[in-house]
């Protein structure tokens, strides 16, 4: 409820003090660092902690909030995302679309609508955004780069073949020039990972696969990325979790462990190479991924500072890591 009232109480309280003009959206690295008065990114900071520090709403008076306004979509879908708001102008999506609502007066700025497609269109998260560019993932799997001025495709970049079972529904998240995007996917045998995507141009910069190399004997597939992950700007890694490994119920055919799939792992964004990996469900024949948000806190630990990550994790245990290396604290 906390992490809830914080995003909406952000967005709603914007419609009555913000004084600044619309103008040509574009987003500078040190928002997504510091937002202060915007939701820039899914999670709305780096930390996943998903919570505003504006404090102009609070308990005293949150029980005198009204309707400022009300926006209406065309489409018969639930909206399931995270919205972000940049420069008073806020950014919402469902399957197959996107919509800048301007802030304080709810009136549509523009619409985009990706062609007709075979994707799973099972739901949708939210986009990320990059300078004035607007990053969203269709359901078959492409990475489309908007205007955030006027919803015009800058570039489209194939994230995934959708007819091989791969689907996308996360908002990417981005550090640097980086546009960090993951996959799902439930059917067995297909290997799943994080791309890298540069945000100027599309091109594809690395990717880090959660399975082994194909035709590995009785290796388990899967390690679905379809949460998006954190980024520590000081140690310069990024945190993501993975789902499970594939056929999910049947663990006799893929003795191990099963790396990389439920797992936590911490990856450099310059070049996708592994740091660390910590597994909260090795083996796991029940479903319990670990895609949660990793929640990154500073704070000290048994009487002593540590830089810490916590999950609480699909398979019932609460999780607190050292970030720096992935061991329990």
């Amino acid at each position: 409820m906390k992490n809830g009232f914080s995003l909406l109480a952000l967005v709603f309280s914007l419609l009555l003090v913000a004084e600044r003009p619309l103008g040509a959206q574009n987003l500078v690295a040190s928002e997504l660092l510091h937002p202060g008065d915007s939701w820039p990114g899914y999670h709305g900071d780096y930390t996943g902690q998903r919570h505003s520090k504006l404090t102009q709403i609070d308990r005293d008076n949150v029980g005198h909030l009204g309707l400022a306004w009300a926006f209406q979509s065309t489409q018969i879908a639930a909206i399931k995302a995270s919205p972000l708001m940049v420069d008073g102008v806020v950014y919402l999506t469902v399957p197959n679309n996107v919509w800048a609502v301007d802030a304080r007066t709810g009136h549509l700025l523009w619409k985009y609508t990706y062609p007709p497609n075979h994707g799973h269109s099972i739901g949708h998260r939210g986009v990320g955004m990059y300078k004035g560019t607007i990053l969203f993932l269709s359901p078959d799997c492409h990475l489309v780069a908007l205007d955030a001025r006027d919803g015009k495709v800058l570039w489209n970049t194939v994230v995934a073949d959708s007819t091989k079972g791969y689907w996308t529904t996360a908002a990417p998240l981005v550090v640097g020039n980086h546009v960090l995007v993951g996959v799902s996917g439930d059917a067995d045998n297909i290997m799943l990972f994080l791309k890298s995507i540069d945000g100027d141009t599309g091109k594809i910069q690395w990717e880090w696969d959660a399975s082994p190399p194909e035709g590995t004997p009785k290796a388990a597939t899967g390690g679905a990325t379809w949460m998006t992950g954190t980024y520590d700007p000081d140690l310069k890694l990024i945190y993501w979790g993975t789902g499970n490994p594939t056929p999910v119920l049947n663990g006799r055919v893929r003795p191990g462990d099963n790396l990389f799939t439920c797992s936590i792992v911490a990856l450099d964004p310059e070049t996708g190479k592994l740091v660390w990996a910590f597994q909260p469900s090795p083996h796991d024949t029940h479903d319990w991924d670990a895609v949660e948000a990793p929640v990154l806190v500073d704070g000290d630990f048994h009487g002593k500072p540590r830089k810490m990550l916590m999950q609480s994790s699909r398979n019932g245990y609460f999780f607190v890591l050292d970030r720096t290396n992935g061991r329990a604290c």
